[in-house]
């Protein structure tokens, strides 16, 4: 029996960094953390900065840690970029440092699905997806020279590096997404809408993203050589569509179907209701082109086992994508239902939107002061941004165990009970 991890968590004290180490503690796993701030009274804790590697190794050595899962990062639009190179990248740079010195065999790190986006729509996206050549802004660049390294550094030392690529993560705890949000309703903007909300955006709760690293964590060992005769049968096996919000979407047969409004029970009722409430598995063959990255061709022609988790990034989402806009107003629904909507929304063309965000940003540059509406906003609102997550959903074996409308509720809940303390 393989020897369990022990776990140290760094940025622990943070959104993500929370739900990691409760999921981690909730399965009976050692674990301690590694942040700036101290926010827990029953875990071990270790106060440092991630780009000392002196004080990273300590705590490594004294929390006798095997598997790192780096979260820390500063929030995305804060006054000093420079800050996001200080921890984003040397602080990563140091993390693996002190991993190798101190024969650590694992790190999963958390990037970001932005690390591919700089503008333009992305739809369906995959892991091919290239790194812009050209930001979008200090943040991102960040995150992703930051996912360079750790992927680089994947096998060196006797260190294996894994990537995961949330997007759009929201749930208990967020004061950064959510906060914004309702600032929106409170200063009276919810009626303005940018563009014409047709674009389809990943939201992932914050659940199945600490879920996905854990997976991440118990997949980051070499593969087998007998799990290449596997391979085939992984990837052409079908997927069920994704139905944590849904449900099953299961069509009625002769065979298996609900018995409805009936006069006579029928003799076979109780075999069909056996077999429409039965597991469903897809037995459509999966048909996939020379372009599809898991075709037969392209499995044969890889040079590593595509089992392999180590060395490898992975778009982690609820694969559920949204319209833009309805998950905003979910949200103020959910925060003010006796009020809102009280009167349609005010439809701002996207061009319209770019011209005056320029205005705005010009006129808060000449008075030093960051406009409300910015060019930034007006592209993450009206582009499509959403990907596609096969490979985590084959390879780490990630399906979302949280709903968007069942996320929605949770942090709302939470939101009213705890964000106003």
């Amino acid at each position: 029996m393989a020897q369990r991890d022990v776990y140290l968590v760094i940025g622990g004290s943070g959104f993500l960094g929370r739900h990691i180490v409760e999921a981690l503690k909730n399965r009976g796993d050692t674990v301690s953390v590694f942040d700036i701030v101290q926010r827990y009274d029953d875990t071990p804790f270790y106060s440092g900065d991630i780009s000392d590697e002196a004080q990273v190794a300590q705590a490594l050595q004294k929390s006798g840690a095997t598997c790192i899962i780096h979260t820390a990062s500063p929030q995305h639009g804060i006054e000093d970029p420079a800050l996001y190179w200080k921890v984003n990248v040397e602080g990563t740079k140091a993390i693996i440092a002190a991993a190798v010195a101190c024969h650590v065999s694992k790190l999963v790190y958390t990037s970001s699905a932005g690390v591919t986006f700089n503008g333009p729509d992305i739809v369906d996206g995959d892991e091919r997806l290239p790194y812009p050549e050209k930001p979008m802004d200090a943040y991102n660049d960040s995150k992703a020279k930051a996912e360079q390294i750790v992927l680089e550094a994947n096998s060196k030392g006797g260190l294996l590096t894994v990537a995961l690529r949330p997007a759009g993560i929201f749930g208990p705890g967020d004061r950064q997404l959510l906060t914004t949000t309702i600032k929106v309703l409170e200063e009276g903007k919810a009626y303005i809408q940018i563009g014409d909300n047709t674009n389809m955006f990943d939201m992932t709760y914050v659940g199945n993203i600490a879920y996905a690293h854990l997976l991440a964590a118990d997949k980051l060992t070499p593969p087998s050589p007998k799990d290449m005769d596997k391979v085939m049968e992984i990837f052409s096996r079908p997927l069920s569509p994704v139905d944590a919000t849904l449900g099953r979407r299961r069509i009625p047969t002769s065979s298996a179907r609900p018995l409805g409004p009936y006069v006579e029970y029928p003799a076979n009722g109780e075999e069909l209701l056996a077999a429409w409430n039965a597991p469903y598995e897809s037995t459509r063959p999966v048909t996939r082109t020379r372009f599809d990255p898991f075709s037969e061709v392209a499995l044969e022609r890889s040079k590593s086992n595509p089992l392999d988790v180590a060395g490898q990034a992975f778009y982690i989402s609820n694969g559920e994508p949204v319209y833009f806009w309805d998950f905003m107003r979910a949200i103020w629904r959910l925060a003010d239902p006796e009020t809102y909507p009280s009167k349609k929304s005010w439809v701002l063309p996207k061009p319209i939107g770019f011209t005056l965000a320029s205005i705005l940003e010009f006129l808060g540059w000449v008075v030093g002061k960051e406009p409300s509406l910015t060019r930034y906003r007006i592209t993450f609102a009206s582009a499509h941004r959403w990907h596609n997550i096969e490979k985590a959903r084959r390879v780490l074996g990630y399906e979302p165990q949280v709903g968007i409308e069942e996320g929605l509720r949770r942090t709302m809940e939470w939101w009213k009970t705890q964000a106003r303390s």
